[in-house]
């Protein structure tokens, strides 16, 4: 007569970590920072926060340090650092703002424009793997969650 197969053991308890906003935000990121090392941040050598730079740019054109660094949260020591990185790849470059000269607009080069451009086509099979395990009303429902939960 055989054996009969070992019972699968129970799932594991997440007690008090069930209800934790947090917990669940950390463990999703897990999975989402997975994925875009794979088709992002690997394949063009970006950073998660430099790769949102890229697209700020992108979608809006030459934007000021400040407004940068409010839509990215980021001090000001850390935006420095960030886009003298930036800088020295030759993704970006600092101009003087055409309507106030004491002030600097962000500009993407044209390597940057390219990397920007080719970066947001690489993030498209990402999203499709994220898709697959939500509908399109419940992505939705998740952006907008999450912005609510950020402050935007």
């Amino acid at each position: 007569m055989a054996k009969p197969a070992a019972a699968e053991p129970d799932a594991l308890s997440l007690g008090a970590l069930g209800g934790v906003l947090g917990y669940h935000l950390a463990q999703a990121a897990v999975f989402t920072y997975g994925l875009f090392e794979r088709h992002v941040g690997e394949p063009f050598q970006l950073r998660k926060t430099e790769y949102s730079m890229l697209m700020l740019l992108l979608a809006n054109g030459p934007l000021s340090p400040k407004r940068l660094a409010q839509a990215l949260a980021l001090s000001a020591p850390n935006l420095t650092m960030l886009l003298d990185r930036l800088q020295d790849r030759g993704l970006l470059k600092r101009e003087r703002s055409q309507t106030d000269r004491r002030s600097q607009n962000i500009v993407l080069t044209e390597q940057g424009l390219k990397v920007a451009t080719e970066g947001a086509a690489a993030a498209g099979p990402m999203e499709r793997d994220l898709a697959q395990r939500l509908s399109s009303a419940e992505r939705a429902m998740l952006i907008e969650l999450l912005g609510k939960v950020a402050g935007l």
